[in-house]
């Protein structure tokens, strides 16, 4: 084991994952793993979206700061890093979803070639190509499953019923939850479990095809059986989606994402992009002393 690679017995989903000959896991070997099992990433990949020097502020005082960071097409991207370092303000930016809550965003923000706070840009544009998972689920309490699949497309004005109803399924089906609602479609989405109302959200995310899929500490609330389904299902659609993932759980990051990003507080407590590169390669061997640190578990 190197001297930087974090050890522990047993990861937060209650896994012990592969084990060093110590007897513990190590946070570097669960890594190296889940990288040689997950489909290659392509170090070419076009980046589906680019900060660049981005700040987000709320009255005079500073949340995160000067972020660059370019995050590739159709991989997933962890955002890690302790509480209040700025993570899910940064993924909220990315989605305008500071626009009504006081807070401002410097620098560029683009999702391809489109400039998300340009002028013109409005943000329904900006929604219209993103999908949306926070960190407990949020069905719409007085809608059936089938309603709460389709209400995106629903607001967006598609009303064939044909075209809903086929769009329900394929989202469904890809959210693995197809077979276990397909005969109680007009159910209250209340009466699922946790880990199924997740993914119902994560259907009616991907109903309306985005682009990317942003994802806050989506397991935060549930179970280890229930994050392990749901960590199937990050993998199994990254290779059609952007994927950006804020989790506190470095073993999840480890498991699931292709890169890691980790942010911590400077020492005047605004959260900082500190280093980034493929997840393996940060938390076996990472530039930063300060990701070294974080990772052995001495800071943060």
């Amino acid at each position: 084991m190197t001297e930087n690679e974090r050890t522990i017995a047993v990861d937060e989903t209650g896994s012990p994952g592969p084990r060093h000959p110590s007897g513990v896991t190590t946070l570097g070997s669960v890594a190296a793993r889940s990288a040689a099992t997950r489909r290659p990433a392509d170090p070419s990949a076009a980046a589906a979206v680019t900060l660049e020097h981005v700040s987000v502020s709320f009255g005079r005082q500073v949340a995160v700061r000067d972020v660059t960071l370019e995050l590739p097409a159709r991989q997933v991207t962890a955002l890690v890093g302790p509480s209040g370092c700025g993570k899910t303000t940064l993924l909220r930016a990315i989605n305008r979803l500071h626009d009504h809550t006081g807070g401002r965003v410097d620098g560029s923000i683009r999702i391809g070639d489109l400039d998300v706070y340009a002028p013109r840009t409005p943000p329904e544009l900006v929604r219209g190509r993103i999908g949306m998972v926070f960190q407990r689920p949020n069905p719409f309490p007085t809608m059936s499953i089938y309603d709460n699949v389709v209400a995106g497309l629903r607001f967006n004005g598609i009303r064939r019923k044909s075209l809903l109803k086929d769009a329900a399924e394929s989202a469904l089906r890809h959210a693995a939850l197809w077979d276990i609602v397909k005969d109680q479609l007009h159910a209250p989405a209340v009466r699922l479990s946790g880990g199924q109302q997740q993914r119902l959200c994560i259907a009616r995310a991907l109903a309306v095809y985005p682009e990317i899929l942003l994802m806050d500490e989506p397991c935060s609330a549930l179970d280890p059986i229930a994050t392990a389904k749901i960590e199937d299902l990050i993998t199994a659609l990254s290779p059609d989606v952007t994927i950006v993932l804020v989790t506190h759980n470095m073993f999840q990051a480890a498991r699931v994402a292709d890169r890691a990003a980790v942010f911590l507080l400077g020492d005047d407590r605004v959260g900082e992009l500190v280093e980034t590169g493929p997840t393996a390669e940060v938390f076996t061997s990472p530039f930063d002393p300060r990701t070294t640190a974080y990772v052995e578990g001495r800071v943060g």
